[in-house]
């Protein structure tokens, strides 16, 4: 387990605090359409910590070639029809290129800097020439409207709980999701960013921001820095 990450729960953990069983057990929301409406039709995709696989397995029935990485193994073994790499995302060096490469899940808000770097890095090294990058940031209220719960499709309740500083501006999160039959909790670290910094961490790794997709600048879409 990374240092300041946990979970709890049934079934595998993995070293950031994700459970296997849940994830497996959460539906995919709307990514897949704003993915879709943002990239051409058929685009190879390099899907950056994966997971179980919610996201690439409506891309694969939309047409889309999905390489998937996640550095847990556990994961990855719930993933059908795609490639699959078991590597940390800012190890990452494959000796190729895609039209497509996509950072969800808020890993931008790495806690660390020089992870984040590290992601970043992977993503521009990994784009090719006229493509683009996806990324998926926190919304601007994440860390200060709390708590607060949602119910989804699956039955879960999701509970942010908190969001408490640690020191250098980042914050150790708690979270709760619960099943009727089963509870699972998360704590990780999360560097909140202002759309400026964000910005500034994109130019730093060659990036730039070609347009946000969403009203609330939850997905922007970057190229490489002209």
């Amino acid at each position: 387990m990374r240092e300041g990450y946990e979970g709890t729960g049934p079934g595998a953990i993995t070293p950031d605090g994700c459970a296997v069983e849940l994830y497996s057990r959460l539906p995919v929301g709307i990514e897949p359409d704003i993915i879709a409406a943002a990239v051409p039709a058929g685009a190879s995709i390099l899907e950056l910590g994966s997971g179980v696989g919610r996201v690439t397995h409506p891309l694969l029935e939309r047409g889309f070639t999905v390489t998937a990485v996640d550095e847990s193994a556990e994961m990855l073994q719930r993933v059908r029809g795609a490639r699959t790499i078991c590597s940390p995302i800012e190890d990452l060096d494959l000796g190729e290129t895609f039209d497509v490469v996509m950072l969800a899940s808020f890993l931008v808000h790495a806690g660390d800097v020089e992870v984040r770097r590290g992601l970043l890095r992977t993503c521009a090294r990994h784009v090719a020439e006229g493509g683009c990058v996806l990324i998926q940031r926190e919304g601007e209220d994440y860390h200060t409207n709390l708590p607060r719960e949602r119910v989804d499709p699956s039955g879960c309740t999701l509970r942010m709980v908190s969001a408490d500083p640690v020191g250098d501006g980042v914050n150790s999160v708690y979270a709760e999701y619960v099943f009727p039959d089963a509870v699972w909790t998360q704590r990780f670290l999360a560097r909140p960013l202002t759309k400026e910094q964000f910005e500034e961490a994109l130019t730093e790794a060659g990036l730039e921001v070609d347009t946000y997709l969403t009203p609330d600048r939850i997905w922007a879409r970057a190229v490489r820095a002209a």
